[in-house]
């Protein structure tokens, strides 16, 4: 990194941690050399508008990507490196995925963890693809965690 990328302020995102039963759901990227981390999977959520607290600005990303209206989100955490600041919640899917609209992303998926401890799930779209480094990390994280409570 160079010295005019710190000099950048650092994004600021909320993605949401998404699950039923054992299984998480999970967003293939598009895969558009355009945007960042394409054709992988990652979270759900997206950039803050200016002012936004961030759990008002994860339940218009779910709205907006998945036409999932959350009503309650659980704080997980906050990863944070010099160019993102990622607020990281949790909630449940209590709807079939099949009741989901798909408005941003390649597909879309419920992962396993065995899925997710591997780094690769399959899309029928797109064959199998890599997960997000940092995507899996906070997963793993969060299972850990869920794992460790039961």
């Amino acid at each position: 990194m160079n010295e005019q990328e710190f000099a950048k302020p650092a994004i600021i995102v909320a993605i949401a941690i998404i699950y039923q039963d054992d299984r998480y759901l999970m967003q293939l990227r598009d895969n558009d050399p355009k945007i960042i981390h394409p054709g992988v999977w990652g979270l759900f959520g997206g950039h803050l508008d200016p002012g936004e607290k961030p759990e008002a600005g994860l339940k218009r990303e779910l709205k907006e990507e998945i036409n999932y209206p959350v009503a309650q989100l659980n704080k997980f955490g906050c990863y944070a490196d010099p160019r993102i600041i990622r607020h990281v919640f949790s909630c449940p899917l209590v709807v079939n995925i099949e009741e989901l609209e798909l408005n941003e992303g390649w597909d879309m998926g419920l992962l396993t963890f065995d899925q997710i401890q591997q780094g690769y799930a399959y899309s029928p779209k797109a064959g199998s693809r890599p997960l997000g480094d940092i995507h899996r990390q906070i997963m793993l994280d969060f299972i850990k965690l869920q794992r460790s409570h039961s």
